[in-house]
């Protein structure tokens, strides 16, 4: 391992002195990769002395002939910005679908989408406005803001594969060092160590000291020992890694013995503390960061519930705050809640009992009164209190699971009045399970038309069916074309169904789309039209919102020829379902 060091040192001292003899040589290196330009043959006609400013971001002309000075724009503007996951072309978009858009506009939705809990379908419209390449937006937002907007997405959507993918795809993009800080704390915070070190696979230059140290370590835990000293040397040369990690690496590279330091400072110090001590021993405190409950947890390092004291109220204390951060199940709490001795007179007066104990005796002895009880009225008022009692101790979610459990085993009609709303705010909604589409000939929109946008017939097919349905429905002197109809025979319009003008009488349209927003379209600012329908959107399902908000949305994407996603929505709202 000395040697190994000494040879380290050795390629670093002989990297620089090389480097240094480029850069001072006869013949400049361009190592910057800047395109350059061809000179023109005669240099005598043009004398203009072109350097660059890296500490201001500059390009300085210097023109002898005309004697000007000229400062160029910075060279990070120079360069082309793109960063996402899809191609324009899957949605049917444009590379510069932000180019003509104000970003005082864009960081005014944005900052007020990521303050929401958003729909699945918001999250749908979120993804092709943020995760498409395209050009970044350059008035009144800087490319570092726009691409920071991308990032938190990715975090705030917690999908660690998407992340994957994000990093992989945009390798030279720079700034990306939060989301890889994101992946790989996440998975060290679970003990997956090899899931974290993944990412660094895929990693361009690193800016953030934290991941070169991290990608360090993952060097030597993948047994790539030169690769990790080489890098560790070079570092630390540069100043760039913190002594603590330093003295852990030493140890284990067997450099130094091992000593009794920690550090709560991040996951990744943590868990160089658990590695390197022998006997390592860590107790949790209420004020305890989240990852490293987690990484506890599925390190096994945390305390069997069985073997809390029921004495000391900060390990119960401690324990219900784990339990509302995931790190122990309810049933986990609850079996520590029945280990409580209380005697028969409290748990016959638990009303008045409870109110004499500490917050958490008093759910322990709701929780064993709830456990004896067989009446429905009173099982619902003790869940009651207990529900009330986590979430003024700011535990709202500790008691979700075992009182939905409760609930399912009372029938709705057995519910008092008094207990309908805590009932609704508490019950297990049923998922709806997938229905199959029924046709109806008898109306426009629940009709085999349906088909055309599951892509299942051909626009002329599809235009041949249209009419010989409208020519039926004219027929039909009591048919009233509903905003479902209007919806749908607008949608064949626009992808260029001719329907024949005959059938124009059937119902009158007029475009809901607002000036502001079609002023947008027509100028091409297509992301920020996309961030105003998730806007609308919001936290709602696209199947709960009322019928002319869904045209109006509708509309917009026939506008726009977005018909992918435009054909989920009416795959949703249109069809009668079984």
């Amino acid at each position: 391992m000395i040697i190994l060091r000494q040879l380290s040192k050795l390629f670093i001292i002989l990297f620089t002195v090389t480097y240094a003899f480029k850069v001072f040589s006869n013949e400049p290196v361009d190592i910057w990769n800047i395109e350059k330009k061809k000179e023109p043959e005669n240099n005598s006609l043009i004398n203009i002395e072109e350097t660059i400013d890296l500490e201001n971001n500059q390009v300085i002309k210097i023109d002898q002939k005309n004697d000007t000075i000229t400062v160029d724009e910075s060279l990070a503007s120079k360069e082309i910005k793109l960063a996402g996951l899809y191609d324009p072309e899957q949605n049917r978009l444009s590379i510069d679908m932000w180019s003509n858009s104000d970003g005082e506009k864009i960081k005014e939705i944005i900052t007020n989408l990521y303050n929401k809990n958003l729909s699945s379908f918001s999250e749908k419209v979120l993804d092709v406005a943020l995760l498409t390449n395209s050009y970044f937006p350059t008035n009144n937002i800087t490319t570092d803001e726009f691409l920071d907007f991308k990032l938190n997405y990715l975090i705030y959507k917690k999908d660690y594969n998407l992340i994957k993918q994000f990093v992989i795809k945009n390798s030279s993009t720079n700034n990306t060092d939060k989301i890889i800080r994101y992946y790989a704390d996440h998975y060290l915070s679970n003990s997956e160590l090899d899931n974290a070190c993944e990412i660094f696979d895929y990693t361009g230059s690193l800016n953030d000291n934290y991941l070169i140290s991290f990608k360090i370590y993952c060097l030597f835990h993948q047994e790539r020992i030169e690769e990790a000293q080489l890098l560790f040397d070079l570092n630390t040369e540069l100043e760039n890694l913190d002594n603590f990690f330093k003295k852990k690496f030493n140890i284990l590279m067997n450099y130094e013995k091992a000593d009794e330091t920690s550090s709560e400072k991040n996951i990744l110090f943590f868990h160089l503390s658990h590695k390197t001590l022998e006997n390592f021993e860590y107790t949790p405190k209420l004020e305890t960061p989240k990852f490293i409950w987690s990484y506890l947890a599925s390190s096994n390092l945390l305390k069997d519930s069985n073997l809390i004291d029921i004495e000391n109220s900060d390990q119960i204390k401690l324990m219900e705050k784990a339990t509302q951060e995931g790190i122990y199940n309810e049933q986990e709490l609850f079996r520590l809640y029945r280990r409580f001795q209380f005697d028969i007179n409290q748990l016959l007066n638990y009303d008045d009992a409870y109110k004499l104990l500490e917050p958490y005796q008093a759910r322990a002895l709701l929780y064993q009164r709830l456990l004896l009880s067989n009446d429905n009225t009173q099982k619902l008022d003790i869940s009651s209190k207990i529900k009330r009692s986590f979430e003024g101790d700011g535990l709202p979610n500790v008691f979700d699971g075992e009182l939905k459990n409760i609930l399912k085993s009372i029938s709705e009609e057995n519910i008092p009045s008094n207990f309908t709303t805590f009932y609704e705010q508490n019950r297990e909604i049923e998922e709806i399970k997938d229905l199959k589409i029924k046709f109806n000939n008898k109306i426009f929109h629940q009709s085999k038309l349906i088909s055309y946008f599951q892509n299942k017939v051909s626009l002329p097919d599809a235009e041949k069916e249209a009419n010989d349905l409208l020519k039926k429905i004219k027929k039909d002197k009591k048919y009233t074309f509903s905003v479902k109809d209007i919806m749908m025979t607008e949608s064949l319009k626009s992808d260029g169904i001719q329907i024949l003008k005959k059938y124009d009488d059937l119902y009158e349209y007029k475009s809901s789309i607002p000036s502001d927003i079609n002023s947008m379209i027509v100028n091409r600012e297509t992301g920020l039209v996309l961030l105003k329908i998730a806007q609308i959107t919001g936290e709602d399902e696209i199947e709960d919102l009322d019928i002319e908000s869904i045209n109006y949305i509708v509309g917009i994407l026939n506008e726009l020829k977005m018909v992918d996603l435009r054909n989920q929505i009416l795959l949703k709202v249109l069809p009668l379902k079984v």
